[in-house]
């Protein structure tokens, strides 16, 4: 398998795994893929920070925003590995609800990567929602 293989396998699991827990209100899974070395950064639909204790602190807020996750797609347009670094671009796909009502939304996002002792983390992301 090629490194851009392996780290796409990693996105459609271990990746895919977490942000469906994080719209099941869950943010464990998704504190646990993103780096503990600095810098990190969140351009976030909903939330933005900056330093792990900022991200750390937007992600339990997220928490409280986001329960019942009925579906979740990552549908990426592009993403490559360069050494360590890796980044991808694609569309979400989510049906959950949102402060208790449920929604359907596409977020476009893009993130960067980081390979850290054997490890993708993520170390930015930068989403908004479509219309």
């Amino acid at each position: 398998m090629s490194d851009h293989q392996d780290f796409l396998a990693w996105v459609h699991h271990d990746l895919v795994a977490a942000e469906r827990a994080l719209f099941n209100g869950d943010d464990a899974p998704r504190k646990a893929i993103w780096s503990s070395n600095e810098p990190v950064s969140v351009l976030g639909a909903w939330r933005n920070g900056v330093g792990r204790a900022e991200l750390v602190g937007a992600f339990d807020e997220l928490t409280m925003t986001f329960s019942n996750c009925t579906s979740y797609s990552l549908d990426l347009i592009s993403s490559d590995v360069v050494g360590d670094m890796a980044f991808t671009a694609g569309y979400e796909r989510i049906s959950c609800d949102v402060d208790g009502k449920p929604r359907t939304m596409t977020v476009r996002a893009t993130q960067v990567y980081r390979r850290e002792e054997g490890a993708w983390r993520v170390v930015h992301r930068h989403a908004d929602p479509i219309g």
